[in-house]
């Protein structure tokens, strides 16, 4: 480890360095959002930390689940470089995220459960829920959140109240709603590479208690700063440059109507419009040297690629939603009604190029576009209302999502020899996935402390996969799919998922909980296998069982810690790679077992200075004697080192190397994360305020991969932000130098295997910004 990182580390063990905003957010209602721009809370203590984790509002100490929260500002922070929802990353114990498929495809990972696969179609165990809508496709999980109140992390399995897909967890993002009396809000910053950002909101009644607006929207961007130092001309016409990849350009928009004809019935209809263009991932082919985790010689900002034409990607997205409460005095019935669509494509040269060690150019260009995708949801749920000791709600949940899909990927690996762009081999899928569900959950309070609360649900999900369309030979006469393979394949998966857990209250400022909690992901179907002329594969519904403890405290009015123990057992896991068999790139193993903590802290010893702390320790492993990885190879040549024992098998005719991975851990499982901050405060004569604030997130070893190597791993991946500035005496205003990863780190956060390719994190951006609110 570097010794910039060695201070930083020994630095934020001493408790000087923390969050730029406190990890936990403040109780901010999400109809408005009136807290002075970079002020502090209006008494010395913690404000109170409201969230929705049981579908019901409140206060996160008395919740038995384990759940962070990060509030509007905190991300904003975290986003003012140009970033998107990856910055979350690091941010709360246990969530991990990354890409490589850029900003259309973000992963997430939470306590070291995720999926790797970079497939249109892959299913994810964490489930993103946008102003309680769930967003199912990988597509639909990057739409931007701006104008936020606050996100909810909610980690475990969420099977009960919240479906299938969340055997990991959720990531619950709540926008700022229409509330009864104007306000409005912005953040905008400018910094390196010309990268822009404004994220901004306004709202308030039209027709007093009766109809209120809210229109928000989000412009990033960042122009190109990555060289192209390829020096001829690629098989498709790609041309070398200087400032050719990496920019973006973001357009969001969203407009809320809330109709409160009553006092009893409200109706929020939202609809909201996405335009993005921007660079899709870049891999540095051969940044790993054999043998070596090494990346310090590959430049951040140059890379040769021969085809793709600059790695283009594009997307435009159209949803909204009806979310209608009645108040019936006893109870409330709610319905959630949303409709999602989505086009566009993304196209990328994933084997990074022409460079040293490896064989041939222009092989690795590859494409995958969204013709047409349709997601409608629909949940009605009935909840009783009050603070009665019996608390229940119950109700039905239905999901249908629809999409055509092409693939396309060069020649080589379909006819060896041939060279320039052929049509004949795209692929078009049609894909459709339905499920339905019921639900309930009931809570009683048993005595003045101890509350039991149980829920269940039983889910159907059901998806099919069509081959419109498959490959074709050089001539396009003939299709190279297998005859005998089936060119529509349907799963169905029929689960129970439940939890049961019991709060009990030591005194007014501690509690204990026990939770048991059982979820499951649907099967999954891979169809991008036709690309290369294989069979689709498939993978049965993976069950998980989970158990934790923790203990929710807060001893004085500016002291809050939170700590959580668990463990958990995935059944039929479902993982990506090949089989011993040569059974294409998805399969299930036997199980993955996993134990870990957690713990949150936020202080605050005066009035104007606020720490928080956060840290993780996970040790996952996969457990299945029987199955086996492809390895990393480049024309039947192993590239990398591998560390587990190996095989040779026949694998659609050519030989294979196989790495045994039993007992290997979780790919994108960090074995540590820590997260840290301070904020300290100035206030001036005049009543003003300069400030200081600094946030801190590092990471332990994490393997990238399924098997184990000396190249394809991170270890120490650390970032850093500062803001210094200055907010005015009325709190209208704040502004601000601020640095993202200001000491400019390179970490390893993705590889493509066969070419030893390098994916690396966020540049630094140095920048000023500008914040406001009103009301």
């Amino acid at each position: 480890m570097r010794s910039p990182k060695s201070i930083l580390l020994a630095t934020a063990a001493t408790g000087l360095i923390a969050l730029a905003q406190p990890a936990l957010a403040q109780n901010v209602p999400a109809a408005t959002d009136t807290t002075a721009a970079g002020s502090t809370d209006a008494d010395d203590g913690l404000g109170e930390v409201v969230v929705t984790a049981e579908r019901r509002s409140e206060n996160i100490q008395r919740v038995p689940v384990s759940v962070a929260v990060v509030d509007g500002d905190a991300l904003r922070t975290f986003q003012a470089g140009g970033e998107d929802a990856l910055a979350l990353a690091g941010r709360v114990p246990g969530l991990y995220a990354e890409t490589t498929t850029g900003r259309i495809f973000p992963r997430f990972y939470i306590r070291g459960l995720g999926n790797i696969d970079f497939y249109l179609g892959a299913s994810q165990p964490v489930s993103i829920i946008q102003d309680d809508i769930v967003l199912e496709h990988v597509v639909l999980k990057s739409n931007p959140v701006y104008d936020v109140a606050n996100v909810e992390v909610l980690r475990g399995p969420q099977g009960s109240l919240f479906g299938r897909n969340t055997t990991a967890g959720i990531i619950k993002f709540d926008t700022i709603r229409p509330g009864q009396s104007w306000n409005s809000r912005f953040n905008a910053s400018y910094g390196s590479y010309n990268t822009v950002t404004f994220d901004g909101g306004v709202g308030g009644p039209i027709v007093r208690d009766k109809i209120a607006i809210r229109l928000s929207g989000l412009y990033q961007h960042r122009d190109n700063w990555v060289d192209n130092t390829f020096s001829g001309t690629g098989a498709d016409g790609t041309r070398g440059g200087r400032d050719q990849l990496g920019g973006f350009d973001e357009r969001d928009a969203r407009l809320q109507l809330l109709f409160t004809p009553t006092e009893d019935l409200s109706v929020n209809v939202s609809g909201h419009v996405r335009s993005y263009e921007g660079t899709s991932t870049i891999f540095h082919r051969g940044a790993l040297r054999r043998g070596q985790n090494n990346i310090n010689r590959e430049p951040r900002d140059q890379v040769a690629l021969d085809e793709a034409d600059g790695n283009p990607q594009a997307y435009k997205t159209y949803g909204g939603s009806v979310n209608a409460a009645w108040d019936f005095g006893a109870a409330t019935l709610t319905s959630i009604t949303g409709y999602e669509t989505t086009s566009g494509y993304s196209r990328g040269d994933t084997d990074g190029g022409a460079a040293v060690n490896f064989r041939g150019t222009g092989f690795g260009q590859s494409e995958g576009r969204v013709r047409d995708l349709d997601q409608w949801t629909q949940e009605l749920r009935l909840a009783s209302n009050g603070d009665g000791a019996f608390k229940w709600q119950f109700g039905g949940f239905y999901f249908d999502s629809r999409d055509v899909t092409d693939f396309y990927q060069r020649g080589f690996f379909l006819r060896p020899g041939t060279t320039g762009y052929n049509p004949n081999n795209w692929v078009r899928l049609h894909n459709v996935n339905t499920s339905w569900a019921v639900f309930g959950q009931a809570s009683y309070r048993l005595a003045d402390r101890l509350t039991l609360t149980a829920g269940a649900r039983y889910t159907e999900d059901d998806k099919r996969t069509e081959l419109v369309r498959s490959g074709r030979n050089a001539a396009g006469t003939a299709e190279t799919f297998p005859a005998s393979a089936p060119r529509s394949v349907k799963l169905s998966g029929k689960e129970p998922s439940w939890d049961v857990s019991a709060l009990y209250e030591l005194d007014d400022a501690t509690s204990v909980y026990a939770r048991v909690a059982r979820g499951f992901r649907g099967p999954t179907i891979q169809g991008r296998s036709a690309v290369f002329n294989t069979p689709f594969t498939t993978a049965d519904s993976e069950t998980i069982m989970s158990y934790e403890a923790g203990v929710k405290s807060r001893p004085t009015g500016n002291l809050r810690l939170n700590a959580t123990a668990f463990t958990y057992r995935v059944k039929d896991i479902q993982l990506n790679g090949n089989d011993a068999d040569g059974n294409g790139v998805l399969f299930n193993a036997d199980h993955a077992d996993a134990y870990g903590v957690e713990a949150e802290l936020e202080w605050r010893p005066i009035r104007n200075i606020t720490f928080s702390l956060g840290g993780s320790a996970i040790h996952t492993e996969i457990k299945d004697k029987q199955v086996y990885a492809q390895v990393c190879a480049f024309g039947g040549v192993v590239t990398c080192t591998v560390q587990d024992p190996t095989i040779t098998r026949t694998i659609f005719g050519q030989p294979a190397v196989l790495a045994q991975i039993d007992g290997n851990p979780l790919p994108n499982a960090p074995r540590w994360q820590l997260d840290a901050a301070v904020r300290y405060d100035i206030p001036l004569t005049n009543q003003g305020n300069l400030f200081v604030s600094s946030d801190l997130n590092v990471q332990g070893y994490t393997n990238l991969v399924l098997y184990k190597t000396r190249e394809f791993y991170a270890d120490g991946n650390l970032e850093l932000g500062l803001k210094v500035g200055y907010t005015t005496a009325d709190g209208k205003y704040e502004i601000a130098a601020f640095a993202r990863n200001i000491t400019d780190e390179k970490n390893l956060k993705g590889v493509i295997e066969n070419y030893n390719a390098a994916v690396f994190n966020e540049p630094r951006v140095v920048g000023v910004s500008l914040a406001g609110r009103f009301n």
